[in-house]
């Protein structure tokens, strides 16, 4: 009789053939410890309670790393690839939105990578990887999918291509993301994989950040290999061992009790690369302590989805002498010798030992939010072994007691420690010249550095009067004075009620979500409808208007001419400067946010023009498919009608009014919402169909910023 063994029962079987394989050459590798029972979260490992429990502790960990190797029959297959060696050293990764304005000036229509990485090296001493973010939250508006964000960077994908390698010469590793969820907007002829494979292949880029995913796996790692050997899949959620084989870097989202926990996977795999990401602390000393401890990377992401959640002095000073560290240990804490929890000799105060063939690290940490100083660590003694405080760059005299040398030095408040021991005859210049920079760092303590957190300010981009007219132009509607209050939320997917969420609006000091405030509105007309396509086409005819990034310019039109049929639908593909222009061509401008408001909905506070209860009728059928079919005619709904007269302000296409800015993004608030809403993913670009909700759209390049579903009405004072 033949038996055949398949799929999922191959696994099992091969688990058990090793498993006892194991026992029978070493029947103590997976002998389960009885007196101590391991405790896991999701990411990490929980630390020994006390000193007399970091015994049975560590058989636990043993068990559990020999049990979980074999349950993988784990081949470590791609670690030691020559092409992803530059892993071992990525220990500061930022996520950077591509609407950062350090890094691109839409004036000259071109990238400034230089002009960011300065500004990131001066704060807090560099990078090693970093995550290029083009998609969340705008992707939605329309239909381009995740991989088009990435085509309509300006320059196109060769454009992109001499951005990566201006990072390249930097030294830095460039990722994008994959965002899987994206599944209700155009679609690609080939599997996600495939094209990402193709995509990071042209652009020369070194790999992706899975998005929300626990892991991607050996199908994306294959595909990757046939185009690029060295291509990186990093997990957002770094948590499920079976990727642990394919996938060689993640991100920790992790819990910082008092005493240290350890990271699941990387005491799995020592050369698994972390970064330890905590995006809205503004307090980080936990994460890097944890990371410290752990010998893992840290996420410096600070401009999260043009929220500024600016690192504080202390935070980048932390991060510039860990770096320092990390780059220069970077064998020790990639390699098997790690012992974590080794015993210290004063409360709250926590060490990892890294063991290599001639030398070893202690990395130490002070939970304590005092100073620590006298007797901290006993090691064995060894002939001829010297001891350097390699944290404050000075040699370390020991005493001895009995078969065992005691090391003695002060740790600052939550402060950072290590240790270094090896033979007097191995300590070499770079050794030297490493110490002589820690030593300069130590001058001043962490301490001094402040650790308070600043908002960034806002302000709004000043619209010019237009020269006032005594009567209602053509095809313009009288609004009346008044004096409004203004009501209006912010829809952010993200960032709760953190102070920076949205826009910072005329009176307040500080970004937010909600605003409310008076204003008094002088008389003004306004388009009755949005601009059109016929519109359009004449201020082109006069002007022979041409930005200087055309890249998804009227990108609906052929040859300069618009579809047939489509004289009367709302013009789109428009940027803010574009409409900018034509306003200004026709001697009117965009309408500040408030006059949008009260022209939509008068003074009763109502929800929509037409009232107060929703009516499918007063706007466009919703269209959700993968293909856009156009916006309806701008009079085809009257019954969305404003108490005004003012039409199509809903439902039909977004439509630009003001512009914020601040030191690091500029977002354009959008009204009214679209046509357009792509299904299968609540992270797409939210509808704003209310009058007390507002969209942010995060802006770039003209390129990016154009959608399908997006154009514009002009006022006139």
């Amino acid at each position: 009789m033949k038996i055949q063994i398949t799929g999922r029962q191959s696994y099992n079987a091969l688990f058990v053939i090793v498993v006892l394989l194991a026992l029978i050459i070493n029947p103590q590798a997976v002998a389960q410890p009885s007196h101590y029972w391991l405790s896991e979260t999701i990411q990490q490992i929980k630390g020994p309670n006390s000193i007399s429990e970091i015994p049975a502790w560590r058989a636990e960990l043993e068990y559990y790393r020999n049990v979980e190797k074999m349950k993988l029959a784990y081949a470590d297959l791609y670690y030691n690839a020559k092409d992803v060696q530059w892993v071992k050293t990525s220990f500061i990764q930022t996520q950077m939105m591509i609407q950062e304005r350090s890094f691109y000036d839409p004036v000259k229509n071109e990238y400034t990578v230089d002009k960011y990485i300065n500004d990131i090296t001066a704060r807090y001493g560099g990078l090693n990887s970093i995550l290029l973010w083009p998609t969340y939250p705008n992707i939605g508006i329309d239909n381009r999918n995740e991989f088009d964000w990435i085509r309509c960077l300006p320059g196109g994908l060769n454009g992109v291509k001499k951005m990566v390698a201006q990072f390249h010469k930097h030294g830095i590793k460039v990722l994008f993301p994959y965002n899987p969820w994206d599944i209700g907007t155009r679609r690609e002829s080939e599997n996600d994989y495939k094209v990402y494979a193709k995509l990071l292949k042209y652009i020369d880029a070194d790999g992706i950040n899975g998005d929300v995913t626990t892991g991607l796996g050996a199908h994306w790692k294959k595909a990757f290999d046939e185009v690029k050997k060295g291509l990186v899949i990093e997990p957002e959620v770094d948590n499920d061992n079976k990727y642990l084989e394919y996938d060689l870097m993640g991100w920790g989202y992790w819990e910082y009790p008092f005493i240290p926990s350890i990271s699941k996977l990387k005491w799995v795999e020592p050369k698994h690369m972390i970064q330890v990401c905590n995006r809205w602390g503004r307090d980080h000393t936990d994460d890097l302590q944890y990371a410290f401890f752990n010998g893992t990377g840290f996420v410096t992401w600070e401009n999260i989805w043009s929220i500024y959640n600016e690192m504080t002095p202390r935070a980048c000073e932390t991060v510039k002498r860990i770096s320092v560290f990390d780059q220069h240990f970077y064998k020790l804490l990639n390699g098997d010798g790690w012992e974590p929890h080794y015993p210290m000799l004063s409360y709250g105060v926590y060490a990892s030992k890294w063991e290599g063939a001639d030398s070893t690290l202690w990395t130490i940490v002070n939970r304590n939010n005092f100073e620590v100083s006298g007797d901290q660590i006993k090691i064995p003694s060894k002939q001829g072994v010297v001891y350097y405080d390699v944290w404050n760059g000075t040699q370390l005299k020991p005493v001895k007691d009995g078969a065992n040398d005691v090391l003695s030095f002060s740790i600052e408040p939550n402060g950072y420690a290590a240790v270094l021991a090896l033979d007097n005859s191995l300590v070499k210049e770079d050794l030297k010249n490493f110490l002589s920079e820690m030593s300069k760092f130590s001058a001043t303590k962490l301490s001094d550095y402040s650790n308070v957190w600043k908002p960034v300010q806002q302000e709004i981009v000043k619209i010019e009067p237009t020269a006032k007219a005594d009567t209602v132009p053509e095809g313009m509607v009288e609004i009346p004075a008044a004096r409004y209050s203004m009501d209006i939320n912010g829809i952010e997917i993200e960032g709760s009620e953190n102070p920076g969420v949205d826009v910072q609006m005329p009176g307040e000091d500080i970004a937010r979500r909600h605003h409310h405030f008076i204003v008094d509105i002088s008389k003004f007309y306004m388009d009755k409808y949005p601009v059109t396509n016929e519109q359009f086409k004449k201020f082109m005819d006069a002007t022979h208007y041409a930005p200087v990034d055309t890249m998804n310019f009227l990108k609906d039109w052929k040859k300069g001419v618009y579809p047939k049929g489509w004289d009367n639908k709302p013009v789109t593909w428009i940027d803010i400067e574009d409409a900018r222009a034509y306003a200004k061509w026709a001697g009117k401008r965009l309408p500040h946010e408030w006059e949008w408001q009260y022209a939509a909905q008068g003074t009763d506070g109502r929800l929509y023009p037409w009232g107060n209860d929703w009516r499918t009728s007063a706007i466009p059928v919703q269209d959700t498919g993968h293909i856009l079919r156009g916006p309806d005619d701008v009079n085809a709904h009257p019954g969305g009608k404003s108490p005004f007269g003012i039409e199509d302000m809903v439902g039909n296409v977004w439509q630009w009014t003001d512009e914020y800015v601040d030191s690091h993004t500029r977002a354009g608030i959008l009204r009214g919402g679209s046509y357009y809403t792509p299904q299968g993913s609540f992270w797409y670009f939210p509808q704003a169909y209310k009058l007390i909700e507002h969209g942010k759209y995060l802006l770039m390049s003209a390129g990016q910023n154009r959608a399908g579903t997006l154009g514009f009405r002009c006022v006139k004072d």
